[in-house]
């Protein structure tokens, strides 16, 4: 009965982690999250990245109930439990002095935040047709030079560690409201639409633009309200630079 169990459980977690962020933008994600924390912070984080990514993607009790919980668009108390026992491991290690391992296990913990933040894992159960997910992740890769990442929220980055599991959840909401265009707008007419066709007028460009903005953004909040809690330093932080809505005719801004 265990083994039925187990090879159930990694019939649902498999596909589920084939359709995360391709690992080009999961890198990017953080480079970019790297640049909202504090300096000395995101030097640390910068200097073991390698490591990080390593620790991202090794199967985790935490991350792996995530994945089950992201079809019912719920997180559940044993899985916010698990997740949370995460980030009490890096907060144990910053304490105890133990940086270089605490810092990895601190950095790891992006991979929650993003998860949360993609639309194509909040899809629901029904998930999407065959070849909509590589052509949303190829449009996204793509557009990457022309997405402006902005802060999603300025008082996410003020986030004290016992308010992540209600972020996390809000993070869900959101992306789970944005997965059905991804649907709409690739899959017409019973074929699947080729990203090329696409550009930034597409809404699929707008879902993908403000995905990735609130996975940067929930990524340096998830890290700095452990680090906090662990009373690292968080001087020389860069403040955010508020810009207006403008009307470019020739396309979106390109800085």
């Amino acid at each position: 009965m265990r083994r039925l169990v187990a090879a159930s459980l990694l019939s649902l977690l498999a596909p589920r982690e084939a359709a995360a962020w391709p690992v080009a933008l999961m890198e990017s994600l953080a480079r970019d999250a790297r640049r909202l924390v504090p300096r000395s912070l995101g030097q640390l984080l910068a200097q073991r990245e390698r490591e990080i990514q390593a620790e991202a993607h090794r199967p985790s009790a935490g991350v792996q109930s995530l994945w089950i919980d992201l079809a019912g668009g719920r997180l559940q108390p044993a899985t916010l439990a698990a997740l949370d026992a995460q980030a009490g491991e890096a907060l144990a290690l910053l304490r105890e002095q133990r940086v270089g391992e605490g810092v990895v296990k601190l950095g790891a913990l992006y991979r929650i935040p993003a998860d949360l933040s993609d639309p194509v894992l909040g899809a629901g159960p029904e998930g999407y047709p065959s070849g909509v997910v590589r052509e949303y992740y190829a449009f996204v890769s793509a557009s990457l030079d022309k997405i402006p990442v902005v802060l999603d929220g300025t008082r996410a980055l003020e986030l004290p560690a016992r308010g992540l599991p209600g972020y996390w959840q809000a993070l869900l909401d959101r992306s789970r409201l944005d997965a059905p265009v991804i649907r709409t707008e690739l899959f017409q007419n019973g074929r699947v639409i080729d990203h090329r066709t696409l550009d930034y007028r597409s809404p699929v460009f707008g879902v993908g633009s403000l995905a990735y903005s609130r996975a940067v953004t929930a990524i340096a909040a998830t890290w700095l309200a452990v680090w906090r809690e662990a009373q690292g330093d968080v001087t020389r932080m860069a403040a955010p630079r508020q810009v207006h809505p403008e009307d470019h005719r020739d396309g979106p801004p390109q800085d």
